[in-house]
């Protein structure tokens, strides 16, 4: 029997044999079996733990075999089929390269000041029309009153002059602060395309149409914002007509007039 046993026993895998958790095991076993289990029992117990052992090791270490070549397969054909790991790291080395070659170049323009006007109250005007803020907007009236003047006084001009004053001036104000408007979207959507070219860089393969979604509607924020800066041109343009119109209709009124007193004069005896 004993003989049996030490058969069996170095008849298991060697990683069987040495793991100290099987023989701990297998000598609890022994040591809770009455006498005559260990006599007569401990070869069919043996033989229990190497059949245990033989389907571990044929049926189920086959069927985990099978799994790892088939994950192994599928990683094989994301990484060289839809994901191309190859094309993917030169995509990321040359838009690194791009970003190092022209970021500072692209910085330095964004930060050139254009500002032009030397005096102080212009200066001042320009200063808020140019920094890309909307919380400056407030200031705007007040500076813009201190370089292009009031509304003429009804002592001073016709209510028609006025009102064609008052309608340009909000007009050009209203212009002014759509491009400050736009010069702050400007600057919001060079980070955003700044954000997605560093994430482009880094990004994790299958991330591309999550990306490309970002960028999409960037585009349409800019395309809404550039339709917004032409309705506001296009405002501009009609009131401009408007404007010319008024001197026109003032003109035929003012001939109209000389004509009635050209004729009084004529007729007068």
């Amino acid at each position: 029997m004993k003989q049996r046993a030490l058969a069996l026993i170095y008849g298991l895998p060697p990683s069987f044999r040495s793991g100290k958790r099987w023989l701990a095991l297998l000598l609890f076993a022994v040591a809770l079996a009455p006498p005559s289990a260990r006599a007569a029992g401990i070869g069919d117990i043996l033989t229990l733990f190497k059949t245990i052992t033989s389907t571990i090791q044929r049926a189920i270490g086959g069927a985990l075999s099978g799994i790892q070549t088939l994950n192994s397969t599928i990683n094989n054909f994301r990484q060289q089929i839809i994901w191309p790991l190859a094309q993917i790291n030169q995509a990321r080395t040359f838009v690194a390269s791009t970003r190092a070659q022209y970021g500072g170049l692209m910085s330095q323009i964004h930060a050139i000041k254009n500002n032009s006007a030397t005096l102080t109250n212009p200066a001042q005007l320009e200063s808020v029309f140019r920094n890309g803020q909307s919380g400056a907007i407030g200031e705007f009236r007040p500076l813009y009153t201190n370089v292009y003047g009031n509304v003429p006084s009804s002592n001073d001009a016709r209510p028609v002059h006025r009102n064609m004053v008052d309608m340009d001036d909000a007009l050009a104000q209203g212009s002014l602060k759509t491009a400050v408007l736009s010069d702050q979207t400007t600057q919001g959507m060079l980070a955003l395309a700044d954000s997605i070219e560093q994430q482009s860089a880094t990004a994790a393969p299958g991330s591309a149409p999550m990306l490309a979604t970002q960028a999409g509607i960037s585009e349409l924020e800019s395309q809404a914002y550039l339709a917004k800066i032409l309705a506001s041109e296009l405002r501009q343009e009609a009131a401009k007509l408007a404007h010319q119109n008024s001197l026109l209709k003032q003109r035929a009124a003012s001939t109209r007039n000389l004509q009635n007193q050209a004729q009084q004069v004529l007729t007068h005896p």
